[in-house]
């Protein structure tokens, strides 16, 4: 059995105003996996994934990334695991696609030539190479939630979060960054990604935690969960049809 990267232990946090907190959950993430944080607006899954990366700090439980908590290293805890956030614009402060791209390794303290030779290798893989001197304000909204995992891929994660990715995307992007999702997950990255829209990842995820009021409701392969989404106030897919089939299964 393949060891967990993340462990969450009995994890707790609330807010002044009641909404959007979690209570005592409990699960792991192993490293070959893409799990689908599904729940209705307010559920807590953005709450719950500020809290894997050290983003917010817990009223009780915790995190351990390979076993320590990672609350004693956060500097290792975001370089090795990265965060997309829901608009682009709150993660993005390069004047351009490089040094945006650059602004992590920047900050760590990495040579020059090593800066550059990383940055140009992310920016081709992501397909961003011939918009490195272009300022990030001038480009799609598409182009910069690619650029914002640029930012995280550069750093060389192992654990990928994403919140609601797929908010204010058009079809053709949205496809597109599924499409980029499943490839860093076949690359080698778990993938996190806290969505109300199951829809373009479906067939690609391993598993599913569905929350509801600050709990995980459910947890298990998609084909197994699928026909309970709509009970907790999530789109059933298209994609869970008679004929079509569905993550869970993949070895």
């Amino acid at each position: 059995m393949t060891c967990p990267i993340l462990e969450i232990e009995n994890l707790s946090h609330s807010f002044e105003q009641g909404e959007g907190g979690i209570f005592d959950i409990s699960f792991s993430i192993s490293g070959n996996e893409f799990i689908l944080l599904a729940g209705k607006n307010g559920s807590g899954k953005t709450t719950l994934i500020r809290h894997l990366n050290g983003l917010l700090r817990p009223d009780s439980g915790q995190v351990l990334f390979k076993g320590c908590n990672i609350q004693k290293n956060l500097t290792r805890t975001r370089k090795k695991v990265g965060m997309i956030f829901q608009d682009p614009d709150t993660q993005i402060i390069g004047d351009t696609v490089f040094d945006e791209t650059a602004f992590g390794l920047e900050n760590l303290g990495f040579e020059r030539p090593m800066i550059r030779e990383k940055v140009s290798r992310t920016l081709d893989r992501l397909d961003l190479s011939h918009l490195k001197d272009r300022n990030p304000s001038t480009l799609s909204g598409g182009e910069k939630r690619r650029l914002a995992i640029a930012g995280v891929l550069v750093m060389e994660p192992e654990v990928i979060l994403f919140d609601e990715p797929f908010a204010n995307l058009d079809h053709p992007s949205t496809q597109a960054l599924a499409g980029l999702a499943r490839e860093l997950n076949r690359a080698g990255h778990a993938i996190v990604m806290a969505t109300h829209d199951v829809e373009p990842v479906i067939r690609d995820a391993t598993r599913i935690l569905i929350m509801e009021n600050g709990r995980v409701a459910e947890d298990g392969r998609p084909d197994a969960l699928v026909k309970k989404l709509e009970s907790h106030g999530v789109k059933e897919p298209w994609s869970s049809r008679p004929g079509l089939d569905l993550g869970g299964s993949r070895p």
